[in-house]
């Protein structure tokens, strides 16, 4: 399971560190390359190879002709790249997706359980503080979260 926040820098090249404890957790799944793609908000989203091949599988099982599963293909499976550890844990991210997630210098990676989401820290701070603030934004997803049972 991916858990926390951290940041990195990018390097004019497009590489960034992998956060030492997710690799610890990709290494004991037996990974060593992430899947990452473009989300739907301004934000990448990377996938241990594993989940990747699960989540694809779970998509084509889905109608083709369904239009917010074509959207999703559209968005996420023609995004998607397989970045794999440099000697020293980095990865590479191309210059298309660091443009969709709008990267300069910092990046932050946010554990999501079983994927891991690639904001610019400053985005990521700006939505952070957007829902922190509406109270009424914040009941809705409390209500929405126990109606999920959770």
């Amino acid at each position: 399971m991916f858990r926390g926040r951290y940041e990195h820098s990018i390097d004019a090249k497009g590489r960034t560190s992998v956060p030492s404890r997710f690799r610890e957790v990709m290494v004991a799944q037996g990974d060593s390359t992430l899947v990452v793609t473009t989300g739907l908000d301004t934000c990448l989203v990377a996938y241990p190879m594993s989940e990747w091949l699960a989540f694809e599988k779970r998509l084509s099982a889905l109608p083709q002709f369904d239009a917010d599963v074509v959207t999703l293909k559209r968005i996420y499976v023609s995004g998607a790249i397989e970045c794999e550890f440099d000697k020293v844990g980095r990865i590479l991210i191309p210059a298309s997706l660091r443009k969709h997630a709008g990267f300069s210098r910092d990046a932050l990676w946010a554990g999501m359980g079983s994927y891991v989401e690639l904001w610019a820290k400053e985005s990521f701070e700006g939505l952070r503080s957007d829902v922190l603030a509406d109270e009424d934004r914040r009941l809705g997803i409390a209500k929405r979260l126990a109606e999920l049972g959770l």
